[in-house]
């Protein structure tokens, strides 16, 4: 993927702006450039990706601080994920048509600022308009991310900073829970829950400092006009199918949820076939269906779409059998997700030199394994019941773990291989909306298993009967990770770049 910079008019006299562009068209003549925007972006993308899984542990201290009801609870969590989920694509138009420097510093700074706002709300209404605020910020970071990598970055360095990628995001996913337990039980200053929040503040505000000095500009060559039609499109259609589905399962999917679906599938037809004319036109459509032709596109985010589906509802599912099977406390459940987080890092240091040598292979592996991780948590699981020494889950934690590595290690690469730069943000915010929709259909398939098990046993049964019911969603898990094994059979021959 070649690169293309493309700065605005500088000042006569010498700025962090311009210092940066030279930089860049320096590494771009040399074939290398330095680390910082790699540290830059990875910086916003673990916050980013942080807070969607770390406010599952300060719910209960949240829900007794502020008073909130079930309902307030669920938007709390829910909020944040439906604004980033709707705001994807758009965003990585953005990125393309504005500068993606920009985007990614406008997503920052307000990130920053709804961090704050979530870290003082004083009801919880304030504070679901907070989550929602970070939602929106993180959909206008995200898509940059790599889009930024793919054009600052090339060959071997590329490669090393897609694994990068890769490993902040499993990262941010396996230890969320246990970064949380440890922010509550030290309770700085007395603040709880709220310092769950206010940690993104020095963050961001030393990482927005750092923008203008080390991240280059770039841009599409060839700019139109933003789609209106098509953003708004998208956003509804999108918003259309995560809602129900992450409010379907709570409220015993009443008919609103069905009607939603179904008109959400209408609107995104309705999305696809103005793309599509808009395409035939040459007048920019928001995301170019030209690029499902690539396999390596359309069976890489499938592979993604599948990944989340296993992904999310494992690690919620995880917890719960941790907390509420086994007694756990928030940070003692934590500390279980270590050998997970181990044999994620041990793979993720591997997954370059074994692209090398299997190719598309790599992420079969990685599917396999995690499917055979979560086969032996499931025995040990049914095993333990909730009495056995939870260190018997150690084993299966570190196989799935290892999958999870070489499945997140190799996919931004091969999804992104051959996406021309003028299409790289829009095409990165093509592959985080299908893991995203993947998450919540993932969620809300396995949650109907794991509730209908707990609901077949019956409320005599109590924590003793969550360990069957988590047995079953491991079961469907290591399905749709069977799943993935099938789906990198799709992929271009060629070798992972």
């Amino acid at each position: 993927m070649s690169q293309i910079l493309s700065p605005r008019r500088t000042r006569p006299r010498p700025s962090a702006r311009s210092a940066a562009v030279a930089d860049a068209a320096a590494a771009a003549s040399t074939g290398s450039a330095s680390w910082g925007p790699l540290f830059v972006v990875l910086a916003g993308l673990f916050m980013t990706t942080l807070d969607f899984f770390i406010v599952n542990v300060a719910i209960p201290s949240t829900q007794q601080d502020l008073g909130a009801g079930p309902a307030a609870i669920q938007f709390i969590v829910a909020g944040y994920g439906l604004a980033l989920a709707a705001g994807l694509i758009t965003a990585g138009r953005l990125g393309d048509l504005y500068g993606r420097r920009r985007i990614f510093a406008l997503g920052l700074a307000v990130f920053t600022v709804a961090s704050a706002a979530c870290g003082v709300a004083p009801s919880a209404g304030l504070l679901i308009a907070a989550r929602v605020a970070q939602g929106a910020a993180a959909a206008l970071l995200t898509p940059q991310v790599l889009a930024i990598l793919s054009t600052v970055y090339s060959g071997a360095q590329r490669a090393r900073a897609y694994r990068a990628f890769g490993l902040t995001l499993g990262f941010a996913g396996v230890f969320g829970q246990l970064i949380g337990g440890v922010l509550i039980r030290v309770d700085i200053a007395g603040l709880g829950w709220r310092t769950i929040f206010l940690i993104n503040v020095p963050v961001g505000v030393v990482t927005l400092a750092l923008i203008r000095r080390v991240l280059p500009e770039s841009r599409a060559e060839n700019r139109s006009r933003l789609d209106l039609l098509g953003t708004a499109l998208a956003a509804v259609g999108l918003v259309g199918i995560v809602l129900p589905l992450v409010e379907g399962p709570e409220q015993g999917w009443p008919l609103w949820t069905w009607a939603c679906l179904a008109g959400a599938v209408v609107v995104l037809v309705g999305f696809v076939a103005q793309q599509r004319r808009l395409g035939r036109l040459g007048r920019g459509p928001l995301l170019d269906l030209a690029l499902f032709r690539a396999r390596a596109f359309s069976a890489g985010s499938a592979i993604g779409l599948a990944y989340l589906m296993a992904a999310a509802p494992f690690f919620l599912f995880l917890a719960v059998y941790l907390q509420e099977g086994r007694g756990l406390s928030a940070l003692e459940s934590g500390v279980i997700f270590i050998p997970l987080g181990l044999g994620y890092f041990a793979s993720s240091l591997r997954a370059g030199a074994l692209a090398a040598r299997l190719g598309r292979q790599v992420m079969a592996l990685g599917g396999g394994l995690l499917a055979a991780g979560l086969g032996v948590l499931c025995l040990t699981a049914l095993r333990l019941g909730t009495t056995g020494a939870v260190g018997w889950l150690i084993p299966g934690l570190v196989i799935a773990g290892a999958g999870m590595g070489l499945v997140i290690g190799a996919l931004p690469g091969t999804v992104l291989a051959g996406v021309q730069p003028a299409h790289a943000s829009a095409a990165s915010g093509m592959l985080s909306t299908a893991q995203q929709v993947g998450g919540s259909i993932g969620v809300a398939v396995v949650g109907l298993a794991f509730y209908g098990r707990l609901g077949d046993l019956g409320q005599s049964a109590g924590p003793a009967g969550i360990p069957s019911a988590f047995a079953l969603s491991l079961e469907i898990v290591a399905a749709i990770c069977v799943g993935i094994v099938v789906l990198a059979q799709l992929l271009p021959r060629s070798r992972a770049h």
